[in-house]
């Protein structure tokens, strides 16, 4: 019936004694216990005694980490492990894995992080240090990224045909700037204002339900009073036209 509870934060008592009782908490109280017993079993008033001496050993410790660290930093240490959660749309899992694991290789060879990724979409980054982390999700972010109606976007040109230009907006992502929304003048074709590789900022005015995004840079533009008396003076020369010959057929 004799026994002796001793506090250790050391674990030295675990090879020695017939129980180890570890228990976590704060002042207001315990947030985890564990009890490994080498015997049957221990008395109601043993466990009371561990548990006080626990208490009093934890609030001793409290006290000493406040005084070295009165507050949570505001940031985590640069050098300390990172882990962070991503969750993108399913359908751009493929366009982040890449042909035969191409993209995501270079994202990892890039960034020195390891990286899973769900088919479901979430995607677990964890790394060595907080820059590295940072570098993957933002180079995913970059591929996942989808165009948002209203948004403006700074594109390039890549292709052109009569009726407008295709501009990439976002990797993989191309959208049409026709030419009727391209200038609140009048336009005859689009190569006489457009080129090849040519930066354009446009602003999506809408996304059907295939994912094709329409474009407009006139959106962007105000309308001058040149151009809307430019606009006025042509339909009313079509309208003056049309009823000359009109007049001419009768």
């Amino acid at each position: 019936d004799r026994y002796t509870i001793l506090t250790d934060i050391a674990g030295l008592e675990d090879h020695f004694g017939d129980m180890d009782l570890k228990v976590a908490g704060t002042k207001k109280g315990i947030t985890a216990i564990q009890l490994d017993l080498k015997i049957p079993s221990i008395s109601i008033q043993i466990l009371k005694e561990g548990l006080l001496k626990a208490r009093e050993a934890r609030l001793k410790v409290l006290d000493i980490m406040k005084e070295a660290l009165p507050e949570p930093r505001p940031e985590i240490s640069p050098y300390a492990p990172r882990i962070i959660n991503l969750f993108i749309n399913p359908e751009k899992v493929g366009d982040v894995i890449g042909p035969a694991g191409k993209i995501i290789k270079n994202i990892i060879s890039q960034t020195k992080a390891k990286i899973d990724i769900e088919e479901s979409g979430k995607i677990t980054i964890a790394s060595s240090n907080t820059e590295s982390a940072e570098k993957a999700k933002e180079m995913i972010r970059e591929i996942t990224l989808e165009a948002e109606v209203g948004k403006t976007y700074t594109g390039k040109v890549i292709r052109i045909e009569d009726y407008g230009a295709f501009v990439e907006i976002l990797p993989n992502i191309v959208g049409l700037l026709h030419i009727s929304e391209y200038s609140h003048q009048r336009i005859r074709q689009m190569r006489d204002v457009v080129r090849m590789g040519q930066t354009i900022r446009a602003k999506v005015i809408s996304i059907d339900e295939n994912n094709k995004v329409r474009l407009s840079k006139k959106a962007l533009e105000q309308r001058s009073q040149s151009s809307y008396d430019s606009n006025q003076t042509y339909h009313k020369k079509s309208s003056n036209n049309h009823d000359r010959n009109k007049k001419n057929r009768f």
